[in-house]
């Protein structure tokens, strides 16, 4: 994949942005040595539930942004979303299933910086990404008006043996 994403670099502040949206860019292993110090600290299931709320909102403003961008809506930002978060790095997303509708989406992931980066056998590792999902169906729903909200859970990792990483959003009941 050669994703030719556009880096801007602003020569006065230094700032580094791709589609008008300031960046950070950093080496792989820095940014997993960070995380695993962080979840060993607050133990992984506080650290998720911190990193799930704040990828929701993460999200859902990613999408209202790049939608304005990108002149795009509804389903198609989801998929740019994907396709966005597979060119920077992350592993690579593919959208399986999705029913804005009924808030519903299948998300496959090969080669998850989180299982590259980590030793595996640990359980599940992607967990990050989780609450990065249910703020994208959320913002995709809020475009057909709808007044339920998405959750999402890692079905399946990776690091766990699987082929793939595999994710499942569905409405909160």
């Amino acid at each position: 994949m050669n994703p030719q994403l556009p880096i801007d670099v602003n020569e006065q502040t230094g700032v580094w942005s791709t589609d008008g949206m300031p960046m950070l860019y950093v080496p792989r292993h820095f940014f997993i040595n960070n995380h695993t110090a962080v979840e060993a600290a607050l133990g992984r299931e506080a650290y998720a539930r911190i990193l799930y709320d704040a990828g929701h909102r993460s999200a859902y403003h990613w999408c209202n942004e790049e939608s304005r961008e990108h002149r795009l809506s509804g389903l198609a930002v989801y998929e740019h979303y994907l396709m966005r978060l597979s060119q920077r790095g992350w592993g690579l997303f593919r959208l399986t299933d999705a029913d804005p509708t009924a808030m519903t989406a299948r998300i496959v992931l090969r080669h998850s910086a989180f299982v590259l980066g980590q030793p595996q056998g640990e359980g599940k590792r992607c967990h990050m990404f989780a609450g990065w999902f249910a703020g994208a169906m959320d913002w995709v729903a809020d475009q057909y008006g709808g007044a339920t909200r998405a959750q999402c859970v890692e079905s399946q990792c990776a690091a766990e043996g699987h082929a793939h990483c595999e994710f499942t959003v569905s409405p909160i009941t």
